[in-house]
């Protein structure tokens, strides 16, 4: 179909005017049989996956703000599955193959791009390591490689290959079949599906507090007013720890912002998604032409959505130092988001010690790349009261028995 250009300046000037409603806007019931705080993609899908595998539809999601404007809409939008420890591989393997084909599922383009990870090692002992990683992720049943230094720098020709590199490349590894996808696409088209299935998604609801009495949750407290309910599952990134505290809970997590920002838009220059885990500095390139770019968390617990000036100048060293043709690019912009992060930087998903009340925190830099999974396995843990076979691993109670899966250490950088 043709447009002219009077019928696209018009359309430009009337906004969205006419476009339907992708979903409704319902007023707070006072009972729901499940409730989902958090309305970001761990939250939308659990609420999806609730109604759709579990025939539960009186269920809400309340979003203190707007849909996806939290960590949903602040990160990389990176899916990988190449983790070291077997509880991890199987958990985040199972979450890439639903973004495999989460757009025919849900009937929305997600833009899913799998351009591969490749991994830098620039070190004799770092490609050792990965190595060990390779072996660990091929015997999990996953897909990973080693790559020279050869293939590397025919991989990726921007890479500062030269004797006298900063960070010299000594090899690396690489996982065919990750890749990104657009966030807020997946936000939305898991909005969508809740929604038709008689999800209640309720925005600008924030809660406040709980009723809780013999340790069972009875309902919860709004600043739309009181809801009852007898299962909430508290999917809030980065808040999960102040939340929890409102229902008498401590949780072993600390939030951090991790930041990133993009660089103004260039032609088709890099076809991975490449990763320096020595200065923990990752590269992609957008659909849109903009360089994506990610470093590490600030070194100190915050709740800001910005990130600091030293972790913005650290990460764009590594950037230039790597990359030495980009250093005359101009930054687009920066965001930072709120992560939680537990002692062994894996998840905390499941059951609490307060009957009804259930999490999904804990994810640290991997929430968007967990959001299919941890939705589907928070579904069923919630509407059979016991825990997915997949996050069993990762109970809150491991920490009381010493279980830790320590993806932090095996993957060789702080978090």
């Amino acid at each position: 179909m043709r447009y002219s250009f009077l019928s696209l300046l018009r359309g430009a000037a009337t906004g969205h005017a006419g476009w339907p409603q992708a979903w409704r806007s319902p007023s707070l019931r006072e009972r729901y049989d499940a409730v989902i705080v958090g309305g970001g993609g761990h939250g939308l899908a659990t609420a999806y996956y609730l109604a759709k595998e579990h025939g539960m539809s009186n269920i809400a999601v309340l979003e203190k703000g707007w849909l996806g404007g939290g960590n949903t809409g602040r990160n990389t939008a990176v899916s990988r599955s190449n983790y070291f420890y077997p509880e991890s591989t199987r958990f985040y393997e199972r979450a890439l193959r639903l973004y495999e084909g989460l757009g025919r599922e849900l009937n929305f383009n997600i833009m899913l791009s799998q351009h591969g990870q490749i991994g830098l090692a620039c070190s004799r002992h770092e490609m050792e390591t990965f190595r060990r990683w390779v072996n660990a992720i091929q015997l999990n049943g996953v897909d990973s490689e080693l790559l020279s230094r050869e293939e590397i720098a025919e991989r990726v020709p921007l890479l500062n290959m030269s004797a006298s590199a900063r960070y010299p490349v000594y090899g690396g590894f690489m996982q065919r079949r990750a890749g990104i996808s657009r966030h807020d696409a997946v936000a939305w088209g898991y909005a969508r599906a809740a929604d038709s299935l008689g999800v209640d998604l309720i925005q600008h609801c924030e809660v406040t507090g709980f009723d809780i009495s013999d340790g069972r949750v009875k309902g919860l407290e709004t600043t739309r007013g009181r809801v009852q309910t007898d299962k909430v599952a508290l999917a809030v990134a980065g808040h999960s720890s102040v939340l929890a505290a409102k229902a008498g809970l401590r949780l072993p997590i600390v939030s951090q912002t991790l930041q990133a920002m993009v660089s103004e838009p260039v032609k088709p220059c890099l076809d991975h998604l490449v990763i320096c885990p020595s200065v923990h500095c990752y590269l992609s390139q957008s659909d849109r032409g903009e360089l994506i770019i990610g470093g590490g968390t600030d070194l100190y617990p915050s709740y800001s959505q910005r990130g600091s000036l030293r972790g913005t100048e650290a990460v764009l060293n590594a950037v230039v130092a790597l990359y030495p043709r980009l250093s005359r690019l101009r930054q687009l912009r920066q965001w930072g988001g709120i992560v939680d992060i537990a002692p062994d930087a894996s998840p905390i998903v499941g059951k609490t010690p307060i009957t009804g009340l259930y999490l999904s925190t804990g994810w640290g830099t991997g929430g968007y790349k967990a959001i299919p999974a941890g939705g589907e396995t928070l579904a069923f843990t919630m509407a059979e009261d016991r825990p997915h076979e997949l996050i069993e691993p990762f109970g809150l109670d491991r920490f009381a028995q010493g279980r830790l899966i320590d993806e932090g250490a095996a993957a060789g950088v702080a978090h």
